[in-house]
C-alpha cells in the first residue's frame, strides 16, 4: 500500500483526493488547517469559462477542455455518491462585448467549431430577444457558450470530500502542516513524514495543493515556489423577480464582471482583482467593489433595485514570474508534487489538475 498525503483541501486538493481514491492500492490522507473550502475556493464564483476562453491551443486549452468534459460526468457522479445536490448551472455563459471586439470573437467561434465545440455570435436583436435584461445602450453584441458552466464551489468541494470519504480517504481538518521531514536519497530529498500540529503522518508521496500556503512548504527545497495573493471581492444580491426570462438564466459577463444567477431572484456579482502593495500586503478596497456593482448595473440596469445580502472577499494564489497553475515535481525532492497556484481558475481546472496528478504518479508506477 502506497501512502499519499495531500496538503490542502480547497477544491483542487479535494478533487485530487477523490480521483486518487479510485485506485485501491493507494492510502490517501488529506491535511488542512481548517474546514474545507475556506480560502480561495470559498470566495470563488465558480464560473467555468472553458470554451469561451481565448486560450485556443497548448496546455492551457487542453486543461480547460479536459475539465469541462469531466464536469459533465463528475457532477452527477458526486451527487449520487454523496447523496447531496450540487448547484450546477447548465445554461451556459454569455459574454458581452463592443463592436471593436467582434472579429476576435468570430475567430474564436470558428476555432471552437473546428475543435468540436459550439459558440454563437448574437447580434443586438438576438441578444435582447433572449436576454432582455441587458442594457441595449451598453451592449451591441455578445457571444454565447452553451457548453460552459457554473458550479457552486463550496458545495462541490464538500461533495468531493464526502465522496472521497466513502472511498476510504482520511481527512484531518485541524492539521496545520509545519514541515516536510525528509532524508537524502540519491542526491534528492525524500519526504518520510509530514509534521503537523495534529501529529506526524507517514508519506510515500506528498501532493502540495495548499494555494498560498505552498510557498512556506517549499522553502526547504532547492527553489521555493513564489506564490502571491491577489484579493477578490464579491457580493450576493436579491431581486424581487429574476432578471429576464426566468427559464433562461445563463451567467452574464462583460468587462471582467460576472453576474451569476442563483435561485429565487438571487445573484452573485464579482469579482475585483486587487494586487498587493510594495510590501506584499493586500486589503479589500470598498471602492473597487462599488465599481464592480456599478459595472453590473450598467450591464443589467434592473440590478439597481436589488438588495445587497452580503459581501465577501478571498485571496487567490498567483504564481510570481511564471504562468498559473504549477503542476510538477517539487525541485530537489524525489516524492513531492506541486498542484497549486491556480490564480483565478482553481474551480475550472480542478478536474484537469487531479487527472494530471494521477498521471504523474502513474509514471512512477505506484499503482
Amino acid at each position: 500500500m502506497t501512502h499519499v498525503v495531500v496538503v490542502g483541501c480547497g477544491v483542487v486538493g479535494a478533487a485530487i483526493a477523490y480521483e486518487l481514491a479510485q485506485f485501491p492500492d493507494l492510502s490517501i490522507t488529506v491535511l488542512n488547517r481548517q474546514p474545507p473550502a475556506q480560502a480561495a475556493t470559498g470566495a470563488a464564483l465558480g464560473v467555468l469559462m472553458g470554451v469561451i476562453s481565448q486560450k485556443v491551443k497548448g496546455n492551457a486549452w487542453r486543461m480547460r477542455q479536459s475539465s469541462i468534459q469531466r464536469y459533465e460526468a463528475l457532477i452527477p457522479e458526486l451527487e449520487a455518491i454523496a447523496q447531496q445536490p450540487i448547484p450546477y448551472n447548465r445554461q451556459g455563459i454569455l459574454m458581452c462585448f463592443d463592436a471593436e471586439a467582434l472579429p476576435k470573437w468570430q475567430q474564436l467561434a470558428e476555432t471552437r467549431q473546428s475543435q468540436g465545440w459550439q459558440l454563437e455570435i448574437w447580434n443586438q436583436e438576438n441578444l435582447h430577444s433572449r436576454c432582455p435584461q441587458i442594457n441595449p445602450e451598453k451592449v451591441l453584441a455578445a457571444i454565447y457558450s452553451p457548453q460552459d458552466r457554473q458550479v457552486d464551489p463550496t458545495a462541490l468541494t464538500l461533495a468531493l470530500v464526502k465522496a472521497a470519504q466513502t472511498k476510504g480517504v482520511t481527512f484531518h481538518f485541524d492539521a496545520q502542516v509545519l514541515e516536510l521531514k525528509s532524508e537524502s536519497a540519491d542526491g534528492l530529498q525524500a519526504c518520510q513524514q509530514v509534521h503537523t500540529t495534529a501529529g506526524n503522518f507517514s508519506a510515500d508521496w506528498v501532493v502540495i495543493a495548499a494555494g498560498l500556503g505552498s510557498t512556506l512548504l517549499t522553502q526547504a527545497g532547492i527553489q521555493s515556489v513564489d506564490i502571491r495573493p491577489v484579493l477578490g471581492q464579491a457580493m450576493q444580491l436579491q431581486l424581487e423577480n429574476p432578471l429576464g426570462d426566468r427559464h433562461f438564466q445563463p451567467v452574464i459577463t462583460g468587462d471582467d464582471i460576472h453576474i451569476v444567477p442563483l435561485n429565487n431572484g438571487q445573484y452573485w456579482i464579482g469579482a475585483t482583482v486587487e494586487f498587493p502593495n510594495d510590501v506584499g500586503e493586500v486589503s479589500a478596497d470598498s471602492a473597487q467593489l462599488d465599481g464592480v456593482l456599478e459595472g453590473a448595473i450598467a450591464l443589467c440596469p434592473a440590478l439597481a433595485q436589488a438588495k445587497i445580502l452580503k459581501t465577501w472577499s478571498g485571496l487567490r494564489p498567483r504564481p510570481y514570474g511564471r504562468p498559473a497553475p504549477i503542476i510538477e515535481p517539487l525541485s530537489g525532492y524525489a516524492n513531492v508534487l506541486l498542484a497549486t497556484g491556480h490564480y483565478r481558475n482553481g474551480v475550472l481546472l480542478a478536474p484537469a489538475t487531479a487527472q494530471a496528478v494521477c498521471n504523474l504518479l502513474a509514471k512512477e508506477h505506484i499503482y
